[in-house]
């Protein structure tokens, strides 16, 4: 049995009432569901909430899911972002991507932008390099548009295809690819200016 299989004889368990079948839901998402809410909110405490809630939705509407429409994981992509969306609308935030920055080194819930591009062979002294490049991430990060911070952080921080993020911000698959392009030559752009002003 495949992973598409798997995961479909899963949530028809879950369906049905197996509980067992719930957890085990539970525990395959929510690092992936709890990374997403906590890059949108950039805090620990409102990130375990919102991931709560979305647990909470995906339980009611699980039996809407369609296998012929997207993989299981878009669509808990979809369910997430929808429900961040919504929450953030309600004026709790005033922008749904407005909180990004993370403390560098205190969470170890995914990888930034600047681990991903850190060289795994370098010395002990490039942590320090590493951490300084990762704050000055996350606040190049905060100065992008909503719609490009969106894009780049279900691209290279969820490591989404683009086919999927399309269907999760309801957008044509080029527009998602412009953005991407655009959100990483404006962040490239704000790192080269914070480096000069750093060094």
């Amino acid at each position: 049995m495949d992973d598409i299989q798997a995961v479909n004889a899963l949530i028809r368990r879950c369906v049905t009432g197996d509980a067992a079948a719930w957890q085990e839901i539970v525990q395959q998402y929510h690092r992936r569901i709890y990374n997403i809410c906590y890059r949108f909110s950039g805090s620990p405490e409102d990130a375990a909430d919102l991931s709560q809630e979305v647990f909470i939705k995906m339980y009611r509407t699980l039996s809407t899911f369609d296998t012929t429409r997207a993989s299981f994981m878009t669509w808990v992509t979809t369910v997430t972002r929808n429900l961040l969306v919504d929450h953030f609308r309600k004026g709790k935030y005033d922008r749904i991507t407005d909180s990004l920055e993370a403390t560098p080194g205190n969470q170890d819930d995914g990888l930034t932008l600047a681990e991903k591009l850190e060289d795994p062979s370098a010395g002990p002294e490039a942590g320090v390099r590493s951490q300084e490049a990762q704050t000055l991430v996350h606040k190049a990060l905060r100065k992008l548009s909503p719609e490009l911070r969106e894009a780049v952080i279900l691209r290279d921080l969820q490591d989404m295809d683009y086919k999927d993020i399309a269907l999760v911000l309801k957008v044509p698959e080029g527009t998602v690819k412009s953005r991407i392009n655009r959100g990483r030559t404006e962040l490239a752009r704000l790192l080269q200016r914070s480096y000069r002003q750093v060094s």
